[in-house]
C-alpha cells in the first residue's frame, strides 16, 4: 500500500473515531438549561418595569413596578413592588427561589387594601399573578431539575442560532404538560416559549425581544405573553436596569413586604 493510501486510511480512521466520540459527548438538553441557569447576570439586580394587560377587546391596563433580586449561591430572592395606578399601589410580591428541586419555593403576596400578607403555596402557585398571563410559578426561579429536558433540534429564529428544548415537568400534577423553549446560543436567553396545558393543547406563548448587552449582561428588555386560549396578552417592558448594587438582605424580608414601600 502506498504512503498516500496509508495516510488516507489513517485520516478516515481518525475522523470515524473522533466523529463517534463527539456524538457521545454531544450537548444534552439538561446541559443547555444549566448554561441558561448559570448565565451571568450579576450578584444582584434592580429594574423599573411597565406591565401592560390587554384583553380580547384590546382594552389596556398599564401598571408600573419595581423589581429587585439577589443571588444567594444558587438560590434567588426577589421582590416586585407596584407603584401605579392607585388601585394596586403598594401591592408587593416576595419570592425565595431554591435551586433544590425537592424544596418548594417560598412566596408571599402583600395586599395593602387588606393590610394582609398572603402566603402562596401548594396549587396556588399555578394562579395567575395580578391579572397577568404569568403564574406565580412563572415569576419565580424554577430549578433545572424540576423538569426533564430534551434537545429537539437547532434552528434559526429571527436570524439568531437557537437550541430548541422540550421540558417535561417531573410533577405530573403541574399545570403545564410540556414547554418548548428557543434559546439563543449567543445570549443564553429563552427568546420564545410555548406552553401546553395538561391536555396537551397550546395554552400560551412567550416571546422576548430587544435582547441586548446592558452593563455587560445580556438583558431582554421586552417580554410578551399571549394566552391563546383566553386571547389575553401581557407585555413586560424594562425601562431601567442596574446590576451589582450590593442590595441589602433586609429588602427581601416579609417585614419589608408588609411596609408597602421599599425604603
Amino acid at each position: 500500500m502506498s504512503k498516500i493510501m496509508n495516510i488516507a486510511v489513517i485520516i478516515i480512521f481518525f475522523l470515524a473515531v473522533t466523529g463517534g466520540h463527539s456524538r457521545l459527548l454531544a450537548i444534552t438538553g439538561r446541559d443547555i438549561m444549566l448554561k441558561v441557569d448559570d448565565r451571568p447576570d450579576g450578584d444582584d439586580r434592580s429594574m423599573e418595569m411597565a406591565m401592560t394587560l390587554i384583553n380580547k377587546r384590546d382594552k389596556k391596563r398599564i401598571r408600573s413596578m419595581l423589581f429587585y433580586s439577589r443571588d444567594y449561591g444558587k438560590d434567588v430572592k426577589s421582590i416586585f413592588y407596584f407603584q401605579k395606578p392607585a388601585d394596586v399601589k403598594g401591592t408587593a410580591f416576595l419570592s425565595w427561589g431554591y435551586d433544590n428541586p425537592d424544596r418548594d419555593d417560598d412566596r408571599w403576596l402583600y395586599l395593602p387594601a387588606m393590610k394582609k400578607t398572603r402566603r402562596i403555596s401548594g396549587k396556588s402557585k399555578n394562579d395567575y399573578f395580578m391579572g397577568s398571563d404569568l403564574t406565580y410559578d412563572d415569576m419565580g426561579n424554577r430549578s433545572v431539575d424540576e423538569d426533564t429536558h430534551q434537545l429537539l433540534r437547532e434552528e434559526k429564529l429571527n436570524d439568531f442560532d437557537c437550541w430548541v428544548i422540550e421540558s417535561i415537568p417531573n410533577d405530573k400534577d403541574y399545570m403545564y404538560s410540556r414547554v418548548i423553549t428557543w434559546i439563543r446560543k449567543d445570549a443564553l436567553i429563552g427568546v420564545k416559549r410555548d406552553f401546553y396545558d395538561r391536555q396537551g393543547r397550546m395554552l400560551k406563548t412567550m416571546t422576548r425581544t430587544d435582547v441586548r448587552l446592558h452593563q455587560g449582561f445580556w438583558t431582554a428588555f421586552k417580554t410578551e405573553v399571549h394566552n391563546v386560549q383566553e386571547n389575553h396578552r401581557t407585555i413586560l417592558e424594562i425601562t431601567n436596569a442596574f446590576y451589582d448594587l450590593n442590595l441589602k438582605d433586609s429588602l427581601f424580608r416579609v417585614s419589608t413586604l408588609e411596609r408597602g414601600r421599599l425604603k
